[in-house]
């Protein structure tokens, strides 16, 4: 992925539209990331005006996102959902048949929508918004529990942060796991969250929740290797076992099993780039055991072989050789900024 278009009609959102342009906007050479070219685009180059009383001028029209290899929807206002401009339509279109990436933010999901390119497949938006897509579009399979939905090359995000998780996950794909957890340290946000994650929480959790938990994930972090199970770790929580799956799920949108088994992968990412280490060896540092194990899991997960992610994503000797911020460490801060 060399080239990104990002698409702003009247009364887009500036943050969702700051988050694609934070996400593949900006010039992080000096930690090794590859630039993109970057455009923002619109139908009628201009004054194009946001939801929040300012405008910005665009200089380009949508020529370049008929070639660009990802493609930025950022959200509208509900009065513009059924009245897209066909140009842009068209440009989503062609976009989704030459098989570039497609992403959308928030409501910038209903432009894919309308362009047709949603049908029979599974996408989110905004939890506010998913009931009127359902009646809208009754022919997507929309989730308004989740934070984002990857089908195929199209990705669709709920509201907000939702849009950043959204694109660090794309970028996960494209560059590396190393690479993108550079990205995210530099925006100060989690690397990590799972697209399955409940976009919100019905009932406020105390604070000091998180905070009982925080050495028990540390702990699961730096054990990745061993056999845990939910008695064991409710055991070091002084929880019984049901409390601490409740409490957990609640902190981390996942089950205690699940989120382990993504940690393992993340692990085993970093590992296939950063070190020349055999397949058994790092099944084993990850704890999955074999490496077949490693592979059934890598595959189902990543839609990628193990050998295939490092000749893809292998970092050279210089990049080995930096030291990086504890596993841990960027475990802690990621409870912390999700239950914020």
């Amino acid at each position: 992925m060399k080239t990104v278009a990002c698409i702003v009609l009247d009364g887009f959102a500036p943050f969702e539209f700051g988050v694609a342009c934070e996400a593949f906007g900006l010039n992080r050479s000096d930690d090794g990331v590859p630039n993109f070219d970057f455009r923002i685009v619109t139908a009628d180059p201009g004054v194009v005006q946001s939801k929040m009383g300012f405008s910005i001028n665009v200089e380009h029209d949508l020529s370049f996102a008929y070639e660009a290899d990802l493609v930025v929807v950022c959200p509208t206002p509900r009065e513009y959902w059924q009245r897209t401009d066909p140009r842009v339509l068209d440009v989503v279109r062609a976009a989704v048949e030459r098989q570039a990436w497609v992403l959308s933010v928030c409501s910038g999901s209903f432009i894919l929508a309308a362009a047709g390119v949603l049908d029979g497949r599974r996408a989110t938006t905004h939890w506010m918004y998913a009931p009127t897509m359902m009646a809208m579009y009754p022919q997507i399979d929309v989730d308004p529990d989740v934070l984002y939905v990857q089908d195929g090359r199209i990705i669709t995000s709920a509201g907000t942060a939702a849009g950043l998780d959204a694109c660090l996950h794309l970028l996960r794909q494209e560059i590396g796991a190393e690479l993108t957890n550079k990205i995210a340290r530099r925006m100060v946000v989690p690397p990590q969250r799972d697209g399955g994650q409940a976009q919100f929480i019905d009932k406020p959790l105390p604070i000091t929740t998180s905070l009982s938990l925080a050495p028990v994930t540390d702990w699961m972090l730096d054990n990745l290797r061993l056999d845990l199970t939910v008695d064991q770790l409710a055991a070091k929580a002084h929880m019984s076992p049901r409390t601490f799956a409740r409490r957990f799920k609640a902190d981390h949108g996942a089950t205690p099993a699940a989120w382990l088994a993504r940690q393992r992968i993340i692990h085993a990412q970093r590992l296939l780039e950063k070190t020349d280490l055999g397949l058994d060896r790092i099944a084993y540092e990850s704890g999955f055991g074999s490496a077949a194990v490693l592979r059934q899991n890598f595959a189902r997960v990543l839609g990628i072989t193990p050998t295939a992610y490092r000749t893809r994503f292998c970092c050279t000797d210089d990049e080995r050789d930096r030291t990086d911020a504890p596993a841990s460490a960027v475990a802690g801060a990621e409870a912390s900024v999700l239950v914020a």
